[in-house]
């Protein structure tokens, strides 16, 4: 059921466009419209003050990322330390851990990407690596990673792949079986493909990021895209299990619940505080709104031409806000015990920080406390990747989040090939 929506501002802006049209520039825009409406959702966590589409100059503003010095690391809150786990890996996009331990991280990226999948395995559990391989090539933008039984699962950009997998292997020379063709390139390179699976583990689902920002190169490329998938194990049956999601990438189940969470991207130049990313539990057959709405029904000016209007009527409110632009990825229940009890059926997510903001937002790890299986409002957990604001340098950016079977938090700060390991302290 939808909260409910108040809207304080009745404001019409002096803007349109529809997609596969023209569109005037953004700066025009931005001086036509209304600066001063303001737009409450009530979320999960609380009231949401959303301010007027292009109140703000849409902006550009890319982190330069010049490394970690010897001496220098991210910051967690008192009581934990934080240690490099892993480094010098070839853009360590993702980290999947297996069910007997090991680690596989999917190391690659839009551009110049390894295509490859690196094993590390910690053999007598004091949470250092001891064996480094490189566990299997040649793949496609890989992503999402999953070991049911005796096969492994490969989320590449164009497709689900599976492979022939034997507990304890170091390596896949067999080629892969493409189970599900999935739709790949399009804008601002929405690549990832992320899987996991249920708990009776005869589902397999999957994030698929939508080709444009706001449906601007229509609507027939995004067929199965901005959406979660769900197939069965040897890829039949596939049904939309949620869509209106611009760009679902982390996913993960309420312990508490046992409802799919995912973290979502939102879209982009409506100005530095709009569209807030977000986490969300996931409504089997679900509207978010994009890209017609978002928030529940606030309708996105860009459309008003053709405004969707029993498309937006039925969008859900997002249930935890993470802000505008700060790329919100990562998403992992904590389930350990090492962590203190505040943490318990939390989630932790990975902000892998604006490109589009006048100042830089994300690049952190914030933690999300949930309370009976209810979310409670972010806070900051892993901070100190920004260097200099003003100078656009950032140390890092922070992006996956993973548990270790001993209850540590893993961090892959992909552009340094790191991956930081924060443990609560002895």
């Amino acid at each position: 059921m939808k909260r409910t929506l108040l809207l304080m501002s009745l404001s019409v802006l002096a803007f349109s466009c529809k997609t596969n049209t023209d569109k005037k520039e953004t700066s025009e825009v931005a001086e036509e419209a209304p600066k001063d409406s303001i737009t409450t959702v009530e979320t999960a966590v609380g009231t949401l003050e959303l301010p007027a589409p292009f109140s703000t100059q849409p902006t550009s503003k890319p982190s330069k990322v010049v490394g970690w010095p010897e001496d220098t690391m991210p910051e967690a809150p008192e009581g934990f330390t934080v240690s490099r786990f892993a480094d010098e890996l070839k853009h360590p996009r993702w980290t999947y851990v297996a069910p007997n331990g090991d680690y596989f991280i999917a190391e690659s990226n839009s551009s110049e990407s390894a295509n490859q999948i690196t094993l590390l395995r910690d053999t007598n559990g004091d949470e250092k690596i001891d064996e480094r391989h490189v566990f299997l090539k040649d793949l496609n933008k890989n992503f999402g990673m999953l070991i049911i039984g005796e096969n492994f699962y490969v989320a590449n950009t164009d497709g689900l792949y599976r492979y022939p997998y034997k507990q304890g292997m170091t390596k896949i020379t067999a080629k892969g079986e493409k189970l599900v063709d999935l739709p790949a390139g399009g804008y601002n390179n929405h690549w990832t493909r992320n899987i996991i699976t249920n708990e009776a583990q005869d589902k397999i689902y999957i994030s698929v990021g939508s080709a444009s920002n706001v449906g601007e190169h229509g609507m027939d490329v995004e067929e199965r895209r901005a959406a979660i998938l769900v197939v069965n194990l040897d890829g039949s049956g596939e049904e939309i299990y949620a869509s209106g999601l611009r760009n679902p990438v982390g996913m993960d189940w309420n312990p508490a619940t046992g409802q799919l969470w995912t973290a979502v991207n939102e879209r982009d130049a409506l100005g530095d505080n709009l569209v807030p990313d977000y986490i969300t539990s996931v409504q089997k057959g679900g509207w978010y709104g994009w890209p017609y709405s978002y928030y529940g029904e606030i309708k996105d000016p860009r459309w008003e031409e053709d405004p969707h209007p029993d498309m937006v009527a039925k969008t859900i409110i997002p249930d935890v806000p993470t802000g505008s632009h700060t790329a919100t990825l990562g998403l992992t229940f904590y389930t350990e015990n090492q962590f203190p009890e505040k943490y318990q059926n939390g989630a932790f997510i990975g902000q892998h920080g604006s490109w589009n903001r006048a100042n830089f937002a994300g690049y952190k790890v914030s933690f999300v406390p949930f309370n009976e299986g209810k979310p409670q409002k972010p806070q900051d957990f892993l901070t100190g990747f920004i260097k200099s604001d003003e100078e656009g340098q950032v140390y890092g950016r922070p992006v996956c989040v993973a548990v270790t079977p001993q209850g540590s938090l893993l961090v892959n700060d992909d552009d340094t090939g790191i991956i930081w390991k924060v443990s609560a302290t002895k």
